[in-house]
């Protein structure tokens, strides 16, 4: 091949790992993995992804569709630095090795204690490594399992609806509905998507809410959060929380860095907020917050329920700069996605 169509075949083969990779689990301690298998001409030889913890890694999947030998010589592109280390299943990067691949190419570096190491493992045995090949790609992909294995803690995305004029609620506390059905179906798609959904006592007892991610019928879908809530006061044993498919998990609120080193213990690597301001205003003055998603509504509240109140800022100097990756509407409504400057 020209080193044109060569890129172009690396390019493509990675591409496709990233689809793969999005069929395993979204949820759980293993970070999901595609890997597709290629020759010397660019065709394909074998694909793989990991399905979840105990199975095997995307790598070895490739490799088990293949007759002994047939992947001698072969171009490795796998969207996860290949593993190093021995867990429920032994390192890919070894079998790598032992299956006689010329070449690996991968994404994210990975950032793991136990697990990283692998390009090394694999250049001492004298194997052509290339990393970083479509980072961006492969980082927003794996963006809550990296902080998850980076920072020991879930990724944790706070969510909000309000008003144009900040608004969460009326001056009575009502808030139903402030923001259409588009943005609604767009919430539980992404609660369905993340490990836990984290509430405070507060809002339990003011909405008393299921906590379920439901399709825009209402129906269950399959992937349910775990539920979380943080505060000292007693619910009452009629909420909705106890028909949760999931058992939820209580808090007293008081160290939130200690109540995600705890969701991280469980293998939660993502965490949904939709706490009210207090629980919100909470984790955005700690500096917890990874993500925001913020649905604006076209109306006009007033009054005093905003949808933050002190996160530490008393000064304009001290304002919580956000870098806008996306804006959508969703019916009626805008919905803004934001990430905390990084400089």
């Amino acid at each position: 091949m020209t080193n044109n169509a060569a890129v172009h075949t690396l390019h493509s083969a990675m591409r496709r790992a990233l689809e793969l990779a999005a069929q395993g689990p979204s949820t759980g301690v293993n970070p999901r993995v595609g890997c597709v298998i290629v020759n010397a001409e660019g065709d394909t030889l074998a694909e793989g992804w990991h399905r979840g913890a105990g199975s095997k890694h995307a790598e070895v999947d490739a490799l088990s569709q293949l007759a002994p030998g047939a992947a001698r010589g072969s171009t490795v592109v796998v969207t996860l630095e290949p593993c190093n280390h021995v867990g429920r299943t032994g390192p890919c990067a070894e079998a790598l090795i032992e299956a006689g691949v010329a070449r690996v190419v991968y994404s994210v570096t990975d950032s793991g204690e136990r697990s990283c190491g692998g390009a090394d493992r694999l250049r001492a045995a004298g194997v052509d490594v290339q990393g970083t090949l479509l980072v961006a790609e492969g980082e927003e992909f794996l963006g809550d399992w990296l902080v998850a294995a980076r920072l020991g803690r879930p990724f944790v995305t706070l969510k909000w609806a309000s008003s144009l004029d900040g608004r969460a609620a009326a001056a009575d506390g009502s808030s139903r509905w402030i923001t259409g059905g588009a943005a609604r179906v767009d919430v539980h798609q992404r609660r369905g998507a993340a490990a836990a959904i984290l509430v405070g006592t507060g809002t339990v007892l003011a909405d008393d809410p299921a906590l379920t991610a439901r399709d825009a019928d209402g129906a269950l879908l399959k992937q349910q959060p775990v539920p979380v809530v943080l505060g000292r006061r007693p619910l009452p044993a009629s909420t909705a929380l106890i028909n949760h498919p999931q058992s939820p998990l209580f808090f007293d609120g008081r160290d939130l860095p200690g109540v995600l080193a705890d969701l991280h213990g469980r293998g939660l690597r993502s965490v949904f907020i939709e706490g009210g301001p207090t629980v919100a205003s909470a984790f955005v003055a700690a500096g917890l917050v990874d993500e925001y998603l913020i649905y604006l509504a076209p109306t006009l509240i007033g009054g005093p329920r905003l949808a933050l109140t002190d996160i530490g800022v008393a000064a304009i100097g001290e304002q919580r700069r956000l870098a806008i990756l996306s804006l959508d509407r969703l019916g009626d409504d805008v919905l803004i996605v934001a990430r905390p400057q990084t400089n």
